[in-house]
């Protein structure tokens, strides 16, 4: 006799980049035992892999996982893992005086990804040639965690992502136009000011972010910290 199926609720998430509403249902137990699994190898790649996985399941394969921003990515794990196992994280953070830990409770519902308006993505880089930039997407994000690659490779790979298109005042270039090599031309013919206009963009890359207050119970010292990125919120 088959055993009875259990239904699991539904959910709308907004996608922070592009605004739109997306239906998702809890993570299951098998999915969260696939994800323990993936924290405790502590490989980058294979966890970018399983929250990928993760994130295509339960959001029923709505969505291009891969298309999705970095920042789009942790927002919706953390939705999922808000109502999977429960909006609220406990979290031991250091007494930046005496370093002694303090366990900290966070609402996981009310951290959102924090913008700053002031940042363009169209970047001029003289009077007639300027870059159209972009957020790294999920797709680009493997490449950027190979550790066998050098730090220069590793720059080169992260404006690359980081660019959609080069114009100049009769054409615009899209990137997936350009080969790699043309692309590294382009980055190494940039004067070290222009280089730090994109380097500030990318920098600048919205994230999830919340401040947290507390009175340090060991020496009394009261902390003022901001925690950023998903791992902040499960330490």
């Amino acid at each position: 006799m088959a055993l009875p199926i259990l239904e699991s609720p539904k959910y709308t998430v907004e996608i922070p980049s592009s605004k739109k509403a997306v239906e998702y249902r809890p993570f299951l137990v098998k999915e969260e035992k696939i994800l323990l699994m993936a924290q405790e190898s502590q490989d980058s790649r294979e966890m970018l892999n399983t929250m990928k996985d993760i994130i295509r399941a339960c959001t029923f394969e709505k969505i291009d996982v891969n298309t999705l921003t970095s920042f789009d990515l942790e927002y919706v794990f953390l939705k999922l893992r808000s109502k999977s196992i429960g909006e609220i994280s406990n979290v031991n953070i250091k007494c930046a005086s005496c370093e002694a830990q303090n366990p900290i409770e966070i609402n996981l519902d009310e951290i959102q990804v924090k913008f700053d308006e002031s940042v363009s993505k169209t970047i001029m880089i003289t009077d007639t040639v300027g870059v159209n930039m972009r957020y790294i997407r999920v797709k680009d994000m493997g490449a950027l965690t190979d550790d066998t690659k050098t730090q220069s490779d590793l720059i080169n790979d992260v404006v690359i992502a980081s660019i959609e298109s080069i114009f100049d005042a009769d054409k615009v270039y899209a990137s997936e136009n350009s080969t790699k090599d043309e692309l590294i031309t382009f980055i190494n013919s940039l004067n070290r000011s222009q280089m730090q206009k994109i380097e500030a963009f990318i920098a600048a890359v919205p994230a999830l972010k919340e401040n947290i207050q507390f009175k340090c119970k060991g020496c009394g010292h009261d902390n003022k910290l901001e925690l950023s990125g998903t791992q902040a919120f499960f330490a």
